[in-house]
């Protein structure tokens, strides 16, 4: 009985938030991802990222780790090893490096000027609670496999080498980052290194899709008003793997401009409900970016309970 009223309330708070607005940045994004996504007994049982430890929830977006929850031992910082951070599970600092705004400034001037870094600052897909020791400690390095690395964090299984500048997350998070991963560079139309895509298809292979993956995945999609192909398996990534590119958009830094994404992408307006197509629509560049939903299909569109503009021509 317990079971299925967590079940219930589970099914009932995520269905409120069906369809939200996407968070315009960072510090939103924490705050939302807390509410909407990891907010229940459910995800918490699960573990942070990197080394399965519950949590309890403090503040606005911070968590306090229960390090007897999981056998984590402190390797040198205390303060962040009792608390929950949120990883970027694709380094803010590598899908900078790939916009001109770091160049000119870093991740400052990027969150000032440049609309496209914010939007993927922002993406709640690539956002996970983590120990923060662990997140510090993995900084902006690439996942490789560490080897002959010595015990750092207790029971904790993840591993970072910073003399290699890599880590290696817990096996049972190996496929998630994967996918992630995926799902950001072929979003984004970021560029990753081939040896990175070769660990990257392998534990997605090895490390298939979990029921509580399946279901972070779906509590993501409400809020953000898109899914994760990669985990619902709408898409496969491969060597030679070509990204959609579907959320990027041209904007005037500054303004509230319009954005263009690639083309063949439908576009949404998740206030009106309404979906635009590339042809015949003439509304479609008209969409605020704020109000932004991208379709594949119209199959989709409208699976979403979107409707085809009045004023589009067959």
């Amino acid at each position: 009985m317990t079971s299925l009223i967590r079940s219930l309330v589970v099914l009932l708070f995520t269905c409120s938030y069906a369809f939200a607005d996407a968070p315009a940045s960072f510090s939103a994004a924490k705050a939302v991802a807390k509410q909407r996504i990891f907010f229940d007994q459910l995800a918490v049982d699960q573990g942070d990222l990197y080394c399965g430890c519950r949590w309890d929830w403090v503040g606005r977006s911070g968590g306090r780790v229960d390090a007897r929850s999981c056998g984590y031992e402190t390797r040198a910082q205390q303060t962040r090893a009792e608390r929950i951070e949120w990883e970027h599970i694709v380094p803010a600092w590598v899908f900078g490096h790939q916009r001109q705004c770091w160049q000119n400034g870093g991740r400052a001037n990027c969150v000032a000027n440049d609309a496209l870094f914010r939007v993927m600052e922002a993406d709640l897909f690539n956002l996970y609670p983590a120990v923060g020791e662990v997140n510090g400690d993995r900084s902006n390095y690439q996942y490789a496999m560490v080897g002959g690395a010595p015990v750092q964090y207790g029971a904790c299984m993840s591993k970072v080498d910073f003399r290699a500048r890599s880590a290696e997350p817990r096996d049972e998070v190996k496929g998630l980052v994967a996918r992630v991963h995926f799902y950001m560079y072929d979003r984004y139309g970021l560029t990753m290194a081939r040896q990175q895509q070769q660990l990257l298809m392998a534990w997605d292979r090895q490390y298939p899709v979990t029921d509580w993956e399946r279901e972070w995945s779906d509590r993501t999609a409400r809020v953000m008003g898109h899914e994760n192909p990669f985990v619902t398996g709408a898409a496969v990534w491969t060597r030679g793997y070509k990204p959609s590119r579907a959320g990027l958009m041209l904007s005037n830094p500054g303004t509230a401009s319009v954005a263009t994404v690639s083309d063949g992408a439908i576009i949404g307006n998740r206030n009106s409900r309404v979906y635009h197509l590339p042809e015949g629509c003439p509304s479609y560049g008209s969409v605020a970016a704020r109000n932004q939903v991208h379709f594949q299909t119209e199959a989709a569109a409208q699976a979403a309970g979107f409707r085809k503009a009045g004023n589009c021509r067959d």
